[in-house]
């Protein structure tokens, strides 16, 4: 799983990564945690108010911080996807 924090480094930018990490902690998910603080890229995404939470290439969040359960749930979602069908 890839997850990206979109966001100039401030202090709910900060808060969030923690939270994702309490979450990843929790739910035992494996991931790629990146920080992206390039304004150019956070563009890309088309996030306009800081911080954004991306999961898999997908904006889940974004002008706010979401708490360990709302983060916790978006990853057990996402990695569901991720189980190949049998």
């Amino acid at each position: 799983m890839d997850i990206r924090i979109l966001g100039s480094g401030c202090a709910n930018c900060k808060r969030l990564h923690q939270i994702v990490e309490r979450s990843l902690a929790q739910t035992g998910t494996s991931a790629t945690l990146t920080k992206v603080e390039d304004i150019p890229t956070i563009m890309r995404y088309g996030v306009l108010s800081t911080p954004a939470l991306v999961i898999n290439e997908v904006v889940v969040s974004a002008g706010k911080v979401p708490d360990v359960a709302q983060v916790s749930t978006w990853l057990t979602t996402a990695a569901g996807r991720e189980q190949p069908a049998n």
